[in-house]
């Protein structure tokens, strides 16, 4: 456990980054519809306006996560892991500051535009990060305890929302996002793996007191020919048929997250009336069930049963814990559905730990940045399909009385995936 102990510095720093953003999760749809549809409890335009969100960020994402992860790879993770967490404080202190429509609006752009470095980054530099120092063999335990101080910070962050007024939860977690970038870069060792390369992005030196006479001169002015393109991502996809059915396993399943994720909140709203403090409650029963099975199964069930079956169980219960949303009869379902989470809590942790192994050390952050951003590439398809329908579904015109159509989709989505993942098992051995 050397290995696990020696990353104390990046759990802390992920655990104040999450909990400053996941605390502020319950709020979003009542800030979102007192600003745009204010006094109603069913408002189509915030549905549709997510959707466009998640959508330009999807895009961009898709963009720059392997672009961030290629250049973690070239000049470390702490020096890309502050870019994601500076932006990040920006649209908390907009809301904290004031909530009203004109300052709804500023956050909302400014949300939109900061997430595009932001969304998944950090999460995928942390893994590469572990992958950095911790061997092979223990790396399916490893993300599996970093995915769980993500789900700690998760509980933590809405319990605290329990007892917070709103205008409070903003400014604490501003503050929080703020406390995390100071820690990271004061205390964060670094973790480069070209040592060869020239200045780091974040050193105050001159790029003449690092190098020496054994550089190539013509190294210099080809830097930005480190960052991958498309054919590289291909070629990467490409050099191993596991990787490539990795991909897709989690394309699927974050077609299907980034679904449920985006109209879940406001169908129980409309559907159940739930308000801040009953999506809070909901959080932490899913965020509580998610960390146990972190922190305590996934380390004993990964070394016995292995990471390909591990994921098809995760997949499976992901599946079952949306389609049980989908067809909620009354207001305790969600509540069992939530705790489903001991379970599909496992999917991603176990991509995470395939993709590490199928490429060397120099490549864990293209690799990781790939796959984080084919899952953003959900963020752009899922709401041109979830979103209308949604909406739609949440109106009084609605062509039947079927609330749930949408996130049921999303269940089935969501089953492709775990079918998919079957073919992980198999790919080893073709």
């Amino acid at each position: 456990m050397g290995e696990l102990s020696s990353l104390s510095h990046l759990y802390f720093t992920v655990f104040f980054h999450c909990f400053s953003i996941f605390m502020v999760i319950p709020l979003i749809p009542d800030v979102t519809m007192s600003a745009l549809c204010p006094g109603k409890s069913q408002c189509a335009l915030a549905i549709y306006l997510t959707g466009l969100q998640q959508a330009i960020i999807g895009l961009g994402s898709f963009v720059m996560m392997p672009l961030m992860g290629n250049l973690s790879d070239k000049y470390g993770r702490k020096a890309l892991l502050t870019i994601p967490m500076t932006l990040t404080i920006i649209p908390l202190v907009i809301l904290a500051y004031s909530r009203t429509r004109n300052f709804f609006y500023a956050y909302y752009v400014l949300k939109t535009v900061t997430a595009i470095f932001c969304e998944g980054s950090v999460h995928s530099l942390a893994l590469a990060y572990v992958a950095d120092n911790v061997p092979e063999g223990r790396r399916a335990s490893a993300f599996g305890i970093l995915s769980g101080i993500g789900s700690c910070a998760f509980v933590c962050g809405n319990l605290s929302t329990r007892f917070l007024s709103t205008s409070s939860t903003f400014q604490v977690s501003a503050s929080m996002a703020i406390a995390s970038t100071v820690y990271m870069r004061a205390l964060l060792p670094d973790s480069i793996i070209d040592e060869n390369l020239s200045t780091p992005i974040m050193s105050t030196e001159k790029v003449e007191s690092v190098t020496d006479s054994r550089e190539d001169p013509a190294r210099k002015p080809q830097m930005f020919k480190t960052l991958p393109s498309m054919e590289d991502v291909l070629v990467l996809l490409k050099s191993s048929l596991v990787f490539t059915q990795a991909a897709i396993v989690s394309f699927f399943s974050s077609l299907a997250d980034v679904g449920l994720h985006a109209s879940l909140l406001y169908y129980l709203k409309a559907r159940f009336h739930f308000n801040k403090d009953q999506f809070a409650d909901l959080m932490v029963i899913s965020g509580i069930a998610g960390t146990i099975s972190q922190m305590l199964l996934m380390p004993i069930l990964a070394p016995a049963i292995g990471e390909d079956r591990l994921l098809s169980i995760g997949l499976f219960f992901g599946s079952a814990h949306m389609f049980l949303y989908s067809v909620a009869w009354s207001f305790w379902v969600p509540y069992v559905a939530a705790v489903f989470s001991i379970f599909f809590v496992f999917s991603q942790p176990c991509i995470r730990s395939i993709v590490s192994r199928q490429v060397g050390s120099c490549e864990q952050g293209k690799a990781q940045g790939i796959i984080t951003g084919i899952g953003s590439l959900a963020n752009v398809i899922s709401p041109l399909a979830f979103s209308p329908l949604t909406a739609l579904f949440l109106s009084e015109r609605a062509p039947f009385n079927f609330p749930g159509f949408s996130i049921m989709c999303i269940a089935f989505a969501s089953m492709i995936a775990f079918a998919q993942s079957l073919l992980v098992r198999v790919a080893p051995q073709i």
